[in-house]
C-alpha cells in the first residue's frame, strides 16, 4: 500500500482530472486510423499514428447522486481493443459499488458485456474512491452523429450516495496478455502544504503507462508531479465538496517512478486526500521458430535454414522490428560428448525474421533443442531434433 502522509498521492491528481473532464465534452468526432506500428530492439513501439500507449478518449462528471452513476464517452467511442480505466468517487466510507457494466445509449440500452475489475479501493475522512479496469474491450461501435450509440459505463450502488463523480479514460496500445502491472493506493490528512507519493515507486516496463488519480476534501490548491501529463487538457477540477486531478506518463525505459503531488491544506482548511496509481503494460512480443531445425549429420549445415520470427500477442510477425537474435543450444543431446553449435549465431532481424543459414552441430545425439533470444521479446525454444543418421 502507499505510504501515509499529509500530502496528495498519484490518485489525488488523477481524481481531480476526472472531475474536470466531467464538465466538458471531447472534441467533435473525426475518423481515426489505428496506424501501423514499428518496433525497436528494445521491444518498444518506435512509431505509430497513436504512439505506443496513448490516451484515446476521456470523459467525466461531477455532482452524481443516487444509486446509479453513469457516464458516456460522447461524442466519440473508444476503439475496440482499448483498455478503459474508470474511477468512481463519492462521500462515504464503504465501497457500495455492487457492479460495473457498460451499455450503449440506444433505445434498448444494449449491454456491451466488457468486464470491469476492481483494481483499487481507498477510503479515509468520509470519502471513497474505487478504480476499475477493463482491458481489450470489444463490441464498441463508432458513435454516430445522433449520439444514440454511445458507450456508457455504469456503477450500480447498494445504497444511495451523494456528491459523487466519475472519471474514465480509454487507452490504445495496451497489451492483452499481461495488461495490468503494479498498482497501489494511499490516503492521508493534511493541515499544511506537504508533498507525498503514491506510497512507493511503481515498477514499470519500457513503453508502459503509469496512471494515477487523486481526490481531496475540501477542494484546495494542488501542485502536480513533474513530467506527468494531465488526462484532461484543462487540468484539475472541483466543486464545493471535492477536487481531483489525473496524470499519466508513458515511460521510455523500464524502471520505477515515484510521482509526488502537493495539496495546500492549512489550519483553516484541514482535509483528507485519497490516491491510487496503476501501471498498464504495452503489448508483449515473443520469438517463434517459423522454420524448425531438422535432423542432419554431424558438422553438416542444418537445412533448410532455421528461421525465428518476432511476433506480437496475436501471433503476427512484427515486420518493423529491428534488432539482433542470438541462437544457442538449449538441451544438449550429445550421446558421447556434448555438442557444439557452429555458424553465425547472431543475426539481424529482417522484416521481422532472423535467418540462420549456416548452423551445424559436431556431435551425434538425440533431442537437441535450440534457444533464441533477443532484447525486448520473450525467448523461444525449438522443437527437439537429432544429429546423426537421417
Amino acid at each position: 500500500m502507499f505510504a501515509r502522509s499529509s500530502v496528495t498521492t498519484l490518485a489525488g491528481i488523477l481524481g481531480a482530472a476526472v472531475l474536470a473532464a466531467g464538465c466538458r465534452e471531447p472534441a467533435p468526432f473525426a475518423p481515426r486510423d489505428p496506424g501501423v506500428r514499428t518496433y525497436t530492439a528494445a521491444g518498444m513501439i518506435a512509431s505509430d499514428v497513436a504512439t505506443a500507449i496513448t490516451l484515446d478518449q476521456q470523459n467525466s462528471t461531477l455532482g452524481e447522486s443516487g444509486r446509479r452513476f453513469v457516464k458516456g464517452f460522447n461524442p466519440v467511442n473508444p476503439r475496440n481493443g482499448d483498455a478503459i480505466v474508470v474511477t468512481f468517487f463519492w462521500v462515504g466510507s464503504t465501497n457500495i459499488i455492487t457492479a460495473v457494466t457498460d451499455h450503449l445509449t440506444n433505445t434498448d440500452w444494449t449491454p456491451v458485456g466488457n468486464t470491469y475489475t476492481l483494481v483499487e479501493y481507498v477510503t479515509a475522512g468520509g470519502i471513497s474512491m474505487a478504480t476499475y479496469v477493463a482491458t481489450n474491450v470489444q463490441n464498441i461501435p463508432i458513435a454516430n452523429a445522433n449520439q444514440d450509440n454511445v458507450l456508457a459505463v455504469e456503477a450500480l450502488l447498494s445504497d444511495s450516495a451523494a456528491d459523487g463523480g466519475i472519471w474514465m479514460s480509454a487507452w490504445s496500445g495496451v497489451g492483452s496478455v499481461s495488461p495490468l502491472g503494479a498498482h497501489r493506493s494511499a490516503s492521508g490528512a493534511g493541515v499544511a502544504p506537504t508533498a507525498t507519493t503514491v506510497g512507493g515507486p511503481l515498477a514499470n516496463g519500457a513503453g508502459s503507462l503509469v496512471y494515477g488519480v487523486t481526490l481531496s476534501r475540501p477542494p484546495v490548491g494542488m501542485d502536480p508531479p513533474l513530467g506527468f501529463s494531465s488526462i484532461d487538457p484543462f487540468g484539475a477540477i472541483g466543486d464545493a465538496v471535492l477536487k481531483a486531478d489525473a496524470r499519466y506518463s508513458v515511460r521510455a525505459a523500464a524502471g520505477s517512478i515515484d510521482p509526488q503531488w502537493t495539496w495546500f491544506y492549512d489550519a483553516t482548511s484541514p482535509g483528507t486526500w485519497l490516491s491510487s496509481g496503476l501501471v498498464l503494460n504495452p503489448p508483449s512480443l515473443h520469438l517463434a521458430f517459423t522454420v524448425q531445425p531438422s535432423t542432419t549429420l554431424p558438422l553438416v549445415t542444418i537445412q533448410p535454414p532455421v528461421q525465428v520470427a518476432v511476433q506480437d500477442e496475436a501471433g503476427n510477425t512484427v515486420t518493423g522490428f529491428s534488432g539482433q537474435v542470438t541462437i544457442a543450444i538449449g538441451h544438449n543431446g550429445g550421446l558421447i560428448l556434448p555438442g557444439t553449435l557452429s555458424g553465425t549465431k547472431t543475426v539481424t532481424v529482417v522484416n521481422g525474421v532472423a535467418t540462420f543459414s549456416d548452423l551445424s552441430i559436431d556431435q551425434a545425439g538425440n533431442a537437441y533443442t535450440l534457444v533464441a533470444t533477443v532484447a525486448g521479446a520473450t525467448n523461444a525454444e525449438s522443437a527437439p531434433f537429432n544429429i546423426g543418421v537421417m
